[in-house]
């Protein structure tokens, strides 16, 4: 990892220079690109929101399945279309895509000025002004990132690894100087800068990286071994977040039932979900990427008996035959997995319940796909994602046997997405009647498109961009909330995953 840190570079050499950060993928990329966006603005940068009026666009990329590895390439090659006609004079690929493949990613996309891995995120400054004025900084070159950590999680606290969205790289003092305008008036620095001001939500990292295993997934070689973020970190973004107007944390990590394991505290999680609901300011903690073999009682008391913290249960099953999940490195199956979803039920009967499933996968026979469909159909999940398997380089299950031809994969997925579209729309319908708490997301001020007495927002079961939405009506004569309220709705209707209410009287 280079010794070289943002602070070395005078903030006066990037006077006046603009940069765009470019942001594909999930919301922990969007958390790393916040992250980048509080160092670039410590060192004396100019953030732009539109890629042509930048000196230099940074592609903050996704390297997770092809679909989102062709959409980064795509969005490299439109930003460097812009040099030469406008301000726009260099593009640099970060994020997953650079640091899974590197120098591999230079070669074949020249268009890119540089392409720099997690380890160059600390000096990012820097490596910008050596592109702008005329170098070409080193590739990176991949590595197994899990190979940067203990082995025991235990021995890893400590540990200075750049881990991007955890505010690695920098020393206090440089930090505490750089981010005094970011930063709460206590507790750690809060290296960040929030991209989408205005939006009353944001995520929060808990952690990086997975211990895990599963054959189809590439994620912790190039994220790196479990590192959770220290729970006083975590409250202190919280804290700042709230302090910027937010008012719902999505907490994310790649698996959030790992969190503390290697502080040395297996009910860590369970322990800050109180602590994170009292910040003065937050409406709502949310907990996603949920892995089930890890959920502990505790954890499920934690959630659904916490104010403050939302009924909303991130499930990642993935499947539900047993000897298929065997074949993925994961654990369970329908009949646990049905106990599990009884056991959140019991504890909050209107939870928000959500997955993501994988079909096709190598070896899945027919009666496995069945299995999985009489599974989502007994679960009763307000949203499942549908994907279908394709081979991800330097995964063990690219060598399994059983492959299936492409065209039967695409017909699986697509009989699991109509029976998905079905159950998600019988769910919904399901909620006509219930009370829920919506916060205001959008309403007539903001979106030309929506009627003066209508404004669109979330309940507690419906997290943001994946989940739906509830447009609220509002009554003649009733009080215009604002983005960023709480209101308090009757579920009239549904439509998909998305509702309708109206405010209670």
């Amino acid at each position: 990892m280079s010794t070289t840190t943002a602070s070395d570079a005078p903030a006066e050499r990037a006077a006046g220079r603009s940069v765009a950060l470019v942001t594909l993928g999930c919301v922990r990329n969007e958390v790393d690109s916040s992250e980048l966006a509080g160092r670039l603005a410590g060192a004396g940068w100019d953030l732009v929101e539109d890629a042509a009026d930048a000196d230099v666009a940074v592609v903050n990329t996704c390297g997770f399945i092809e679909s989102a590895k062709k959409d980064s390439v795509d969005a490299l090659l439109e930003a460097s279309d812009l040099k030469g006609s406008g301000r726009t004079r260099a593009v640099v690929a970060v994020g997953c895509m650079a640091e899974r493949y590197g120098t591999e990613l230079a070669e074949q996309l020249p268009e890119a000025d540089a392409v720099l891995g997690f380890d160059s995120y600390a000096d990012l400054s820097g490596h910008l002004d050596a592109v702008l004025a005329g170098e070409r900084p080193a590739s990176h070159v991949p590595r197994d990132r899990r190979t940067l950590l203990p082995l025991s999680p235990t021995a890893r606290r400590g540990s200075r690894v750049a881990t991007p969205g955890h505010g690695s790289g920098l020393d206090e003092a440089a930090a505490d100087r750089r981010a005094a305008d970011l930063a709460p008036a206590s507790g750690p620095p809060v290296l960040r800068r929030l991209l989408e001001p205005g939006r009353p939500w944001a995520p929060l990292k808990l952690a990086s990286g997975c211990d895990r295993r599963c054959t189809f997934c590439a994620i912790p070689a190039f994220r790196g071994a479990y590192l959770s973020r220290p729970p006083e970190d975590v409250l202190a973004e919280a804290r700042w977040l709230a302090e910027q107007g937010v008012r719902e944390v999505l907490l994310v990590s790649e698996n959030s039932t790992s969190y503390g394991k290697d502080l040395g505290d297996l009910q860590a999680l369970e322990h800050l979900l109180p602590r994170l609901a009292a910040v003065d300011g937050l409406e709502r903690v949310r907990v996603t990427y949920l892995q089930p073999a890890e959920v502990r009682p505790g954890l499920l008391e934690a959630v659904a008996g916490t104010d403050g913290v939302a009924d909303y249960f991130d499930l990642s099953f993935q499947h539900s035959a047993p000897a298929l999940l065997r074949r993925m490195r994961r654990f369970g199956g329908t009949a646990d997995f049905l106990a599990l979803l009884e056991r959140v039920r019991a504890l909050a009967p209107l939870a928000g319940v959500r997955s993501n499933v994988i079909v096709g996968f190598p070896g899945e026979t027919e009666a496995e796909l069945e299995d999985l469909m009489g599974f989502l159909e007994a679960a009763r999940m307000d949203v499942t994602g549908v994907f279908g398997y394709s081979d991800e380089d330097g995964t063990e299950a690219a060598g399994l046997p059983g492959h299936l031809p492409e065209e039967v994969v695409a017909e699986r997925r697509e009989r699991v997405e109509q029976l998905v579209e079905a159950l998600v729309d019988e769910r919904a319908a399901e909620r006509v009647g219930e009370r829920v708490r919506v916060l205001v997301e959008a309403t007539a001020d903001e979106d030309d498109e929506l009627a003066a007495d209508v404004v669109v927002g979330r309940a507690d079961h419906q997290g943001p961009e994946v989940d739906g939405t509830t447009e609220v009506v509002l009554p003649p004569g009733a009080p215009r909330p604002r983005v960023g309220d709480v209101v308090e709705a009757v579920v009239t209707g549904s439509a998909g995953a998305d509702l309708v209410a109206e405010p209670v009287r």
